[in-house]
């Protein structure tokens, strides 16, 4: 059982020194927003300097990983492709490897998870705008393009209910294969704004479509799954960083690596500790090893 303590100088010295890998989520731990956080970039660097392998992985799908890449090197990161694992790449591969799609893919997406399928050969439709017209007598009528196989959600800042309606008719074909990137609620932005994230758009088409999606992201082990055959990854040997105890914890829980949850994105240290004092199993998967207030404080005790 994670005992969710505060890591020290001392600890975070015996912890790495069996780490060889690191895991680290982006949104709410390396950046807010357009934002980095502060220390993240230092800490980041300070790990390579120990020969720590660094990978970034997120739930967010809104960009590529050519996208990320930029992101990472404007915000002061060192990073490349190989070491970016986001939910649109991480479906496209999914889609192409696991699912065999054929046909099209219906996608309650946007455009950098478009870039994803170009890259693996996998013809979609709707990306972009799709305003609700008509009245319910002309939607009981609205033609379907035949050739779509698979159904995927992600984010899409131009959902409608003209999507939701071709989501479910197209799902209402138990051939119809339902994929989606990831249930996070909301993206960690603070200020006192709340953006809806993708597990809202898909919890309008599950609810449509009264099927249940098989999920990608965190905190499926698909993509664990996925960097450590590429990269020989051993999970005994592996650290995953996060700030949100039902996608990042529980996929180290899941897939066996130590946990540390910094507490400058989307959860208190008083949720963890909720989560520790619950009789729950799935609740117990949530708990971290460690904590700590933020990334930079990382850096400063290595």
């Amino acid at each position: 059982m994670a005992a969710c303590r505060l890591l020290t100088r001392d600890s975070a010295a015996q912890l790495l020194s069996n780490i060889d890998t690191v895991l680290t989520d982006c949104d709410g731990v390396l950046w807010q927003g357009t934002e980095a956080l502060p220390g993240a970039a230092k800490t980041i660097a300070k790990l390579r300097e120990m020969g720590k392998r660094i990978f970034f992985v997120t739930n967010n799908s809104t960009k590529s990983r050519l996208s990320y890449v930029e992101k990472l090197k404007n915000l002061g990161f060192e990073a490349n492709e190989e070491e970016v694992y986001g939910t649109a790449y991480i479906a496209a591969l999914y889609l192409k490897n696991i699912a065999k799609v054929t046909g099209k893919v219906y996608m309650v997406g946007n455009k950098e998870m478009a870039k994803e399928l170009d890259l693996q050969g996998i013809s979609y439709t709707g990306v972009g705008p799709d305003p609700i017209e008509g009245t319910v007598t002309d939607w009981k009528t609205l033609p379907l393009d035949p050739e779509v196989t698979t159904v995927l959600v992600g984010f899409d800042e131009h959902l409608s209910y003209m999507k939701m309606i071709k989501a479910a008719s197209y799902l209402s074909n138990e051939n119809v294969q339902f994929v989606a990137t990831n249930t996070d609620e909301r993206l960690p932005v603070g200020n006192g704004r709340v953006i809806p994230g993708t597990g809202c758009i898909l919890a309008a088409v599950h609810t449509a479509a009264d099927r249940d999606p098989v999920i990608l992201g965190k905190p499926s082990k698909f993509m664990f799954e996925v960097i450590k055959e590429r990269h020989d990854l051993d999970p005994n040997r592996t650290m995953m960083i996060g700030d949100k105890l039902t996608t990042d914890i529980m996929l180290g829980h899941n897939c066996g690596l130590t946990t540390l949850l910094v507490l400058s994105g989307v959860t208190s240290l008083e949720e963890a500790r909720q989560m520790q004092a619950s009789n729950s199993i799935e609740h117990q998967k949530c708990v971290p090893h460690y904590y700590l207030n933020n990334m930079g404080e990382l850096g400063d005790i290595l």
